[in-house]
């Protein structure tokens, strides 16, 4: 029978011929989604989706993305013939691929042209050998175990029956020995998407990425194969002594680009700046002699800093620490933790600086020292620190006097005054002279003890007429000695004229055997006249003469 007409007379039997077919192509199909890299043909672009014809039943297709340039743009076209791997199947049920640039040698002259120009190929990783794998780059190669780019077991574990991209790194034709090198490919691929992807960013920018590892100076954020450095100063506006306490391996975040080193690689982000600055407010709102309250945050040698709001922080100077003492390092009297009320001193916006007084919120006890400690009053101190000009006397929290070396004994010259104090040793001590502009007190000791001067100023009033012997002429006053260690001031304005015949002063005069100066000869140490007591000050023993 012939053949045509056998088959028109057996339906049947063509259609088991035409499944048959379609099971061989089917298999072939399969066959050679496992075999590796095929040449494929764009067949169509459709949206986001490149389909290729490879030769099967079924077409493949590739993301548009990994076909685009670093500008999105699309660098095949209908009809171009591009290699690709098999990787499995979309959602849609095509075959998933991935594109390969590098080409697999047929024959050892590819072999030996790949070798000469440093080609980039294609091979599929066949099993583990000692120290490596064998890889089918179209002869049996060899690629050790160091040159895998491999740095964990089970990384090594999946190599086997992956299609990889190598370079040929050592060739012997005779020995048919092929040594390959994967991981300086890895490199440079690496190396080229940082370039790419850095090429993408601007400073300024804000993008997604994993926080990678930390270290004690900040975190290394991988922003999508390049990592990025997110300082510990740059992760909040409040103080970061510890990364952990903000970020943590794994963490996704948002950050912004701060700055970037294209020749070095380098990529500094920013947490903090996708916040509001609360410099930006605080400063604005702040106003000199407003009192607040703030969490001490670390202790320096010359003062410890308070964090008044989160992310602004002020310096409390260790002269402004306290009134009462004299504060040599804050962690005297501080620590951090402390919550503390603080006076704004002063704020600085462009410096970013606030000065802030702790004892300015205790209130100023200079206030009130004239009334409480007026001139010529006594009152008990603690000596706090000797000099060897004088003492300074504490006589209240805060206030402290100075008792100068020449106003502690009356009876001798002191060349310092620990010959007749000591430290923290209490005394009684008479206010001389107070300074609240320039919070400075002038203190006697000798004062309170009893001496020629008491004794005479106990016998004579304001109004008394004395007679006394000049023993120093100033410009401006006169030094008359009235008694042995007693001492009066006359201004050279109000001097007397010389006691007349028969007066007290000249019957005192003939008692002292010396002539009274004529009335209009002017004073010289040595003579001796009459003089009336204008003023007298118990408080300094100061007796004022007309």
């Amino acid at each position: 029978m012939n053949p045509d007409k056998k088959a028109e007379a057996d339906p049947g039997e063509t259609s088991f011929a035409e499944a048959l077919a379609a099971f061989d192509s089917g298999r072939r199909a399969r066959a050679q989604a496992a075999d590796g890299p095929r040449q494929g043909t764009v067949a169509a672009i459709a949206g986001e989706r490149v389909f290729v014809d490879i030769g099967g039943k079924s077409e493949g297709v590739i993301p548009a993305a990994e076909l685009s340039g670093p500008d999105g743009v699309l660098t095949v076209r209908v009809g171009d013939q591009i290699q690709v791997q098999v990787s499995g199947r979309d959602e849609d049920g095509y075959l998933l691929l991935s594109p390969l640039a590098g080409g697999r040698p047929r024959d050892w002259s590819g072999i030996q042209r790949a070798f000469a120009n440093k080609e980039i190929i294609a091979g599929r990783v066949t099993g583990p050998v000692k120290g490596g794998w064998s890889v089918d780059v179209g002869v049996r190669a060899f690629l050790p175990a160091s040159r895998s780019g491999c740095r964990a077991t089970a990384e090594m574990e999946k190599l086997v029956g992956e299609e990889i991209r190598c370079r040929i790194l050592q060739l012997d034709v005779d020995d048919e020995n092929v040594i390959l090198d994967r991981r300086g490919v890895l490199e440079e691929e690496a190396a080229a998407a940082r370039r790419q992807f850095l090429a993408g960013l601007e400073p300024g920018a804000v993008v997604r990425g994993t926080v990678r590892s930390l270290t004690e100076f900040g975190a290394f954020v991988d922003l999508g194969g390049v990592d990025g450095l997110l300082h510990v100063t740059d992760m909040s506006w409040s103080r970061v002594s510890d990364p952990k306490t903000v970020v943590s391996p794994g963490d996704e975040l948002q950050v912004k680009i701060l700055q970037i080193d294209r020749d070095k690689s380098r990529i500094a982000l920013g947490l903090k700046q996708l916040t509001p600055d609360p410099w930006a407010v605080v400063a604005g709102r702040l106003r000199v002699g407003e009192q607040l309250r703030g969490v001490v945050t670390r202790l320096a040698d010359f003062g410890a800093f308070v964090e008044i709001e989160p992310g602004v922080e002020g310096l409390v100077h260790v002269s402004e620490i306290s009134w009462a003492k004299r504060v040599r390092h804050p962690r005297d009297l501080l620590k951090p933790g402390d919550v503390v009320e603080a006076v704004v001193l002063s704020v600085n916006p462009a410096e970013r600086r606030i000065a802030l007084g702790l004892r300015q919120a205790l209130g100023d006890p200079w206030a009130e020292v004239e009334e409480k400690f007026p001139v010529g009053q006594p009152v008990q101190g603690t000596v706090r620190k000797l000099e060897k000009f004088g003492a300074f006397v504490e006589i209240a929290d805060g206030v402290e006097g100075l008792l100068h070396v020449s106003d502690l004994v009356a009876d001798r010259r002191l060349n310092h005054p620990n010959e007749v104090l000591k430290q923290d040793q209490r005394v009684r001590v008479v206010v001389l002279e107070i300074d609240t502009a320039r919070k400075r007190l002038k203190l006697g000791m000798k004062q309170l003890a009893p001496d020629a001067t008491d004794e005479y100023l106990s016998e004579h009033r304001v109004g008394d007429e004395v007679m006394g012997r000049v023993v120093r002429t100033g410009h401006d006053e006169v030094r008359v000695e009235l008694g042995e260690g007693v001492v009066g001031i006359c201004q050279m304005g109000n001097v007397p004229a010389p006691a007349a015949s028969g007066s007290f002063g000249a019957r005192l005069a003939a008692a002292w055997k010396i002539d009274l100066p004529p009335a209009q000869e002017p004073l010289e140490v040595g003579q001796v006249r009459s003089f009336r007591i204008t003023a007298i000050d118990p408080a300094s023993k100061r007796i004022e003469l007309g």
